[in-house]
């Protein structure tokens, strides 16, 4: 089902991400799924709906663009305004690609350390810092998922990111004596 009316390169991302999906294991989706997007930001032009493509003002917007009718992935716009971002985070369990689509952000991962993030109060130490700029993709896939999303810029940043089902509920990773404890945060669209 897609969610609005839409140009012939959303209907080619569409298509092309029916194929890329359409593997065996996440390594193999998540790295055709970060092709697709990849050559067709990179193929020029400005193809997503402008509706999508509007900030929010309290926090960084989250449009559905299209959900796969076999459930097999969600695509989504997010608009972050400068200063906006993600807390620390997971995806619940589900892969993803994230691909800059216009200006830039910073994503900086980690990995866990010191016990079951689940259950208990972790420790989470910095892997990397990666400034993505337009046509820039990177993947997560459980467990090596835990992120934060950053706009360090002046101007807006928009990206489409690929979820391996609708995600509809993330943990965030709260700063606690000792290390950080996971909290339930359910996701919405911005309308």
């Amino acid at each position: 089902m897609t969610v609005s009316p839409h140009s012939s390169k959303v209907d080619e991302l569409i298509r092309r991400l029916d194929g890329a999906v359409d593997v065996a294991d996440d390594a193999a989706r998540c790295r055709n799924v970060k092709d697709v997007l990849i050559d067709i930001v990179n193929s020029g032009g400005q193809f997503v709906p402008a509706p999508f493509l509007a900030p929010a003002p309290d926090r960084y917007a989250r449009r559905l663009l299209h959900r796969d009718p076999k459930d097999r992935y969600t695509v989504l716009i997010m608009v972050w305004d400068p200063n906006q971002g993600t807390a620390l985070h997971d995806h619940a369990g589900m892969w993803c690609v994230e691909c800059v689509y216009r200006g830039q952000l910073q994503v900086t991962s980690y990995s866990v350390h010191g016990g079951d993030p689940e259950r208990d109060i972790v420790r989470f130490e910095q892997e990397a810092v990666v400034n993505a700029s337009v046509g820039d993709a990177g993947a997560l896939i459980p467990p090596f998922e835990y992120h934060k999303i950053t706009n360090t810029a002046s101007h807006p940043a928009i990206t489409i990111h690929v979820y391996g089902g609708e995600m509809t509920h993330c943990h965030v990773f709260d700063p606690v004596e000792g290390g950080y404890r996971r909290a339930y945060k359910e996701l919405t669209y911005t309308h």
